[in-house]
Parts: C-alpha cells; sequence; structure tokens
C-alpha cells in the first residue's frame, strides 16, 4: 500500500494539470525542477540551454497534461524522457548547425557526442533515483574509493549486504549505455518512456 502512494501522487497530479490547476504546475515544478535541468544541463553541457529546456518542459507539461498516462509508468520517469528527449534534439540540432557552418568534426563524431552524452545522463539519472542504500555503497566504494568491506562498516552492514548493494547498484548503472544509445537513435514516444524507469 506504501509502495503504490506515489502513483497515487502522479494520477492526482495529473489530475489537477488537467483541471487546469496552477498551483498543481508550482507543485510540480517544485518537485522535479532539479532533475529537469540537471538532466538538461548533462546532455547539453550549457546552463542557458538548460534553462531554456526546463522552462520548455514544464510548458509542454501544462499545456499537454493528458499526454501523461500513469498507467505507462511513474510520472518521474516520464518527466526525465521529456527532458531527455528535447536536450538530444537541442544538441543535434547545435552541433549539426556547428558542422554545418564548417565547424570541426564529422557527422560521425556528433552521434557519439549524443551517445555519450546520453548515457551520462542516464547514469545520472538512475544513480539519483536508485534507493538510498544502493547510492550510499555505490558513493563509498566509487567516490571515495572503499573496498566492500570498508563499505560495509561504514554503512552498518554485512559484508554479503554490501556486496549486494554494490552488484544491485552496478546492475542499474550498466543499463546506461544500452538505454543512451537506444534514445539517441530515436525519439522514443512520449507516454512510453524507454530507458528512464525501467530498471527502477
Amino acid at each position: 500500500m506504501a509502495k503504490d502512494a506515489p502513483r497515487r501522487w502522479d494520477r492526482r497530479m495529473q489530475q489537477r494539470l488537467a483541471h487546469g490547476e496552477a498551483a498543481a504546475l508550482g507543485e510540480l515544478y517544485d518537485h522535479f525542477a532539479s532533475l529537469v535541468h540537471g538532466l538538461a544541463h548533462r546532455v547539453l553541457g550549457d546552463e542557458q540551454a538548460a534553462d531554456r529546456i526546463t522552462r520548455e518542459v514544464f510548458a509542454h507539461i501544462w499545456e499537454n497534461p493528458d499526454a501523461y498516462d500513469p498507467k505507462q509508468g511513474p510520472l518521474r520517469s516520464w518527466v526525465a524522457t521529456l527532458t531527455h528527449q528535447r536536450a538530444v534534439r537541442r544538441l543535434r540540432q547545435t552541433e549539426s548547425a556547428a558542422l554545418a557552418r564548417g565547424g570541426e568534426g564529422t557527422t560521425e563524431d556528433l552521434e557519439r557526442k549524443v551517445r555519450r552524452a546520453s548515457a551520462a545522463a542516464r547514469a545520472d539519472y538512475i544513480v539519483t533515483a536508485m534507493p538510498a542504500p544502493l547510492r550510499a555503497a555505490l558513493e563509498l566504494a566509487y567516490f571515495q574509493r572503499r573496498d566492500y568491506r570498508q563499505t560495509a562498516a561504514d554503512l552498518g552492514v554485512t559484508e554479503d549486504e554490501a556486496r549486494r548493494r554494490l552488484r544491485l547498484g552496478l546492475q542499474l548503472l550498466s543499463t546506461a549505455n544500452d538505454a543512451g544509445a537506444q534514445s539517441a537513435d530515436k525519439d522514443p514516444a512520449p507516454g512510453a518512456p524507454p530507458g528512464y524507469g525501467r530498471a527502477l
């Protein structure tokens, strides 16, 4: 029952937005603005471009609240997918325009850049969305260079549990490259977010 609480919030939020409740948009913005901006910035590497994508995403949600179908998955995943689609599209447009003006590189270089940016954004999303125990284990092991024994001691869990958390966290992260490449190759349908949320 507690697990369904976020889904109830998602459904209620979609209904409030569909009724044109401005306060709902403000609440949604408070809830997801850092996610949207962070993903857009990860793909584009530009603060102003990320600001523009953030405005576009929330404007799209406000104008098209029925585009989200709670049966397809969490609202968070759908918002992340909208952001990713727009950011990748913007990156392609910007880089293609630079190539057309005689910039360095080839279309293959552009596609590699898009795939790398997509995978990095996906990995960021996975880390921020994964359960806190898995995230804490990964942060200790990979950012603080702790082995699984030290990680277990720091977290106050058994060594087996530390290994399990690290393994699960890495399994989730391993999907970033595949999903990033897939979503960079084509834009998925907005109502069915691929990659974002499937592993979560």
